[in-house]
């Protein structure tokens, strides 16, 4: 009995016990449920999220694909359109040329025209004119010619033509008017052939600029005004018959020229025994000028038929200048053996220099100044002797003119003197008083 109480006392304890477990696996059961259930709905929920986000950004990309094309079909858009009108413009282009290309065409299906002396020929010209008052005394007497007028100096009128690119040629003729001689005299200053073989050697054949004279006038500046030293106390002339080499070497910073010559000068081509030589070398240094010169000969006196020549005529030169835009100032110095006594026995000395200088106050207006003083015949009289000065204002309105306001007076004491405003002294003196308009043109 007891044994059964027992049995069924601890049946009935494991009932109950079982049913314990059992509501507590039922009651986890059920929670578990419930926390499966609040993560499935999170999950959907943040899944719906994800989603959400996921259609916004393909909505983004989508407008940004839709904008990226709308940029494409513009770009290409103005493309075509910038292509068009390129093509439209090549198109034009080409259509302009078509004339030139038919012209081309027909010039080149056609014989070319031979090219006309004119194309290679220029024509050159210039002249010294004056009006002034002229005083003039002998031993203190008025002679002619004393008075006003108007004069041309000189009027040369040159022509040049280039055959190729080494030889051309020149033609210049000079005209003189004296209205004191009421003479007219036309002359050919330069006419030569020329062979140009490079800058360092060019042979002149006829009558062409000699190496001296040019020269200084082109560093004196004034030369219408007054011939340079030499040419005015005709101790030289500016041109003559013959053969002349020139040349430029060092870009121009040493020059040389040379010429023999018949010695008459370019009025007065003659035949003779033998020729003269003049020579000339300078050295450019900037604004300075360095040149030293020298003649030889017989003056053109040597001639078949003619007197007896006794002497060789020769004179040494010697130049120093500088030249800028600003002023010009030069010093020109000669030493002469024989020139007036060719063809008689004596001998003789001469020698002269000459000091001028100029300042440009602009570039129209400018002052200049100049003295010579020469000793015409230091052996066979030496007592006699020649200054002269002058001075003057210039106003250069174009390039191409010069007018000065002048005044120049030559003096000779002790005999007469042979000048380029004619000849000058008496037994005691001579004076020669100009003031008046000086002027030059060219082209």
């Amino acid at each position: 009995m007891t044994t059964k109480m027992s049995l069924l006392t601890g049946a009935a304890v494991g009932v109950f016990l079982a049913s314990g477990f059992a509501a507590q696996a039922e009651a986890k059961t059920a929670h578990h449920k419930a926390k499966r259930a609040d993560a499935a709905a999170a999950a959907r929920a943040k899944e719906a999220e994800e989603i959400e986000y996921l259609k916004a950004q393909v909505a983004s990309l989508t407008e940004r694909l839709n904008d990226a094309e709308a940029s494409q079909r513009q770009v290409q858009a103005q493309a075509a359109q910038a292509t068009a009108q390129q093509a439209q413009a090549q198109l034009a282009n080409e259509i302009q040329t078509i004339p030139t290309e038919v012209r081309t065409q027909v010039a080149s299906a056609n014989p070319k025209p031979r090219p006309s002396w004119a194309d290679n020929t220029s024509v050159n010209g210039r002249m010294y004119f004056d009006l002034t008052h002229v005083e003039q005394k002998k031993d203190g007497a008025k002679i002619a010619p004393t008075g006003t007028g108007f004069d041309i100096k000189r009027f040369y009128v040159g022509i040049d033509h280039k055959f190729n690119d080494t030889w051309s040629g020149n033609v210049t003729t000079d005209v003189q008017y004296n209205s004191a001689e009421s003479l007219t005299q036309v002359y050919i200053k330069k006419a030569y052939l020329q062979a140009k073989l490079s800058d360092a050697l060019i042979v002149r054949a006829g009558s062409a600029d000699l190496p001296w004279i040019p020269l200084v006038e082109e560093t004196y500046g004034y030369r219408f005004v007054e011939n340079v030293l030499p040419d005015r106390t005709k101790f030289g002339a500016s041109a003559d018959w013959g053969l002349h080499v020139s040349g430029k070497l060092a870009g121009g910073l040493f020059n040389y020229a040379v010429s023999v010559v018949d010695g008459a000068g370019y009025k007065n081509p003659v035949r003779t025994k033998t020729m003269d030589i003049e020579g000339r070398a300078n050295l450019n240094l900037d604004h300075v000028v360095l040149a030293i010169g020298g003649y030889t000969g017989k003056l053109g006196k040597d001639v078949q038929g003619g007197p007896p020549t006794f002497h060789n005529a020769t004179r040494w030169d010697a130049l120093a200048a500088y030249v800028d835009p600003r002023f010009r100032l030069g010093v020109e110095y000669f030493a002469a053996d024989n020139w007036n006594t060719v063809t008689t026995a004596a001998s003789d000395k001469s020698d002269g220099y000459s000091l001028w200088g100029s300042i440009n106050f602009t570039p129209m207006v400018s002052a200049f100044a100049r003295w010579d003083h020469v000793k015409p015949s230091k052996t066979l009289k030496p007592s006699e002797k020649d200054n002269y000065y002058n001075l003057g204002l210039n106003w250069e309105p174009i390039k191409i003119v010069d007018l000065a306001l002048v005044y120049k007076r030559d003096k000779v004491d002790n005999g007469l003197f042979s000048t380029s405003n004619g000849t000058i002294g008496g037994v005691s003196q001579g004076t020669y008083d100009e003031v008046g308009l000086f002027g030059q043109f060219r082209w």
